[in-house]
């Protein structure tokens, strides 16, 4: 993983606004639709090509496929492995559930993705095929050479945040479907790897799942659960570098109160035991931009780099380069220049059809991060 010498460097969180016809394509074949499958391929190859295109073209330095193939950022694995299949139970986020009326008419509205029906573990979890793997690390291996970007990075679910959304209803233990998933995800972790990629592992669960899968739990019951999670991808990663991966944690995609969120000082000790190097966390989100004070007291292992989210990924602001630039200035303060990549909260098409920014905004928002990043290197060195 590259460090900010000279500049501070910029990335985003993965998911980028899809095109509308590949985005037919993603919800057609998720609903099981029959579609023509050379033409998919052809529009999927084609969207991979100019999202890469269209990052460096806004000045972004460490860029991703914008995880233009799959339907969300966790569910994805339902496609890849076997054993799920049936209706889980809903999930409701314990802040929303308070605040009915604002969630119905958020979704009604399209401003709040529905977390509509899910399949669940019914049966032993293993690999289908690498045949979808094998074509996005294609995809995004010709894309990146065509680009030249800094640095490139694909994602992949943690196991911890697929049990969150792909309820079990097949192993004895939390800690049995964990370990079984984490097989399974093994091989495309050390895939995108020897791809030459880096691995971002996406892990809202550390965070998330507190007031979504697990709002029974105490702080300290949820801390163990977290716990637990990080020791299963430590051991899925164990043959991979930490310099190599960076791991993404959040308390949610949407547009909510968020008031339930666990406190990033109750969970950080927690999520600084994971292996990757990299630790991209929310930044600009009202309920967690104070956060930066928790970093600050926290001990920081000297290998981490932060990845602090300084553009928001639910809101229309376009950010003002002067924020971003204050943003990322307290980040430095706290473990140097070198040691912080701008980034933005989370990703901009979480769920496939469900952006919560306007796409053309999330382009302008991330070149104002971009810009930002440029006036936050003018003061720093």
């Amino acid at each position: 993983m590259k460090q900010s010498v000279g500049r501070i460097l910029t990335t985003h969180t993965g998911s980028l606004p899809r095109p509308e016809a590949l985005l037919k394509f993603i919800l057609a074949r998720d609903a099981g639709e029959k579609v023509d499958e050379a033409a998919f391929q052809t529009c999927l190859r084609d969207g991979v090509m100019d999202i890469v295109a269209r990052q460096t073209a806004a000045g972004v330095d460490v860029v991703s496929d914008g995880e233009q193939s799959k339907i969300s950022y966790s569910t994805y694995v339902k496609d890849r492995m076997t054993g799920f299949g049936g209706e889980g139970t809903r999930l409701s986020a314990k802040d929303l559930a308070e605040y009915r009326d604002y969630t119905v008419r958020a979704v009604k509205a399209g401003t709040l993705s529905p977390i509509g029906k899910l399949p669940c573990c019914v049966g032993p979890v293993t690999l289908k095929d690498t045949g979808a793997l094998e074509t996005d690390l294609r995809n995004f291996g010709a894309a990146v050479e065509a680009a030249q970007p800094e640095e490139a990075f694909l994602n992949a679910a943690s196991p911890g945040v697929v049990a969150v959304f792909l309820e079990n209803r097949h192993y004895p233990s939390h800690r049995a479907y964990l370990e079984a998933l984490a097989a399974v995800l093994k091989t495309e972790y050390e895939a995108i790897v020897n791809a030459g990629f880096l691995l971002q592992i996406d892990a809202p669960d550390l965070a998330m799942g507190r007031h979504l899968r697990f709002a029974d739990q105490s702080v300290e019951e949820f801390r163990k659960t977290a716990g637990l999670h990080i020791e299963i991808l430590n051991h899925a990663t164990a043959g991979i570098a930490p310099e190599r991966m960076r791991l993404h944690l959040c308390w949610g995609n949407y547009q909510g109160p968020h008031h339930h969120d666990i406190p990033l000082q109750d969970i950080l000790d927690v999520v600084l035991k994971a292996r990757p190097d990299g630790l991209s966390l929310e930044g600009a989100k009202p309920r967690h931009e104070h956060e930066w004070e928790v970093l600050a007291r926290a001990a920081i292992p000297e290998q981490k780099v932060l990845i602090p989210g300084v553009i928001d990924s639910t809101s229309n602001f376009i950010e003002h380069p002067e924020l971003v630039a204050q943003r990322i200035g307290r980040y430095a303060a706290i473990v140097g220049r070198e040691r912080v990549i701008a980034g933005s909260d989370c990703g901009f098409a979480t769920f496939a059809g469900y952006p919560p920014v306007d796409p053309e905004i999330a382009w302008a928002k991330l070149r104002s991060l971009t810009e930002g990043a440029r006036l936050a290197s003018a003061k720093l060195w």
